[in-house]
């Protein structure tokens, strides 16, 4: 089974390359944003947990988001594996995920991590806000704070893969065609390595 860690900052490119791998792999796609709005809206134990916390002005525990992700894994019985966009975000995250996989029998096969200058983040992100009317997308202020908390919660968890050598960084700048093309290359050597 293939099972794809997609990184990459705001406004890498994730979205767009992660429906395209969906397509062209059969992978099933966790975000974790999907996963919260359908708990949430469902009112599920999960859901009314998250809220819980969200109402008390915390963040969700890894254990709650854990649960979440696992449940969805369970839902999904015909997947070739799994494409994770937006998660794990913290070191902590990673090894609960990890654990997860594992006891299932079907580790993650990689971390792809979209790498593109901080200047071109910020011009296709003030970009997309004028045309999806995303007010975080419109503020330079909170484009910049959103790269800093995606550089300092996150950048551990590459380095979490790294000593897995589970870890390919992918330049993100390019057609979106030729983009996917390099990161088509490095899931199609995760297989053979799998297979092998």
């Amino acid at each position: 089974m293939l099972n794809i860690v997609l990184f990459g900052p705001p406004g890498a490119g994730k979205g767009t390359q992660s429906e395209k791998l969906i397509n062209k792999y059969k992978l099933t796609h966790i975000s974790t944003g999907d996963l919260f709005r359908k708990h949430l809206g469902e009112g599920t134990e999960l859901g009314k947990l998250a809220q819980k916390y969200m109402d008390d002005g915390y963040l969700v525990p890894d254990e709650v988001v854990i649960g979440m992700v696992d449940d969805k894994i369970k839902e999904t019985t015909d997947a070739n594996g799994f494409i994770f966009d937006g998660f794990p975000r913290t070191v902590n995250q990673a090894e609960a995920l990890d654990k997860l996989m594992n006891g299932k029998g079907t580790p993650i096969s990689g971390m792809i991590a979209l790498e593109v200058p901080f200047d071109e983040l910020k011009k296709r992100l003030l970009e997309r806000g004028k045309i999806s009317g995303r007010a975080d997308d419109q503020s330079e202020e909170k484009i910049n704070n959103r790269i800093k908390v995606y550089q300092s919660e996150t950048i551990p968890v590459s380095e979490f893969y790294k000593k897995q050598g589970k870890f390919t960084a992918v330049n993100g700048v390019g057609s979106i065609d030729d983009i996917f093309g390099k990161i088509c290359g490095v899931i199609d050597g995760l297989q053979v390595q799998n297979n092998s």
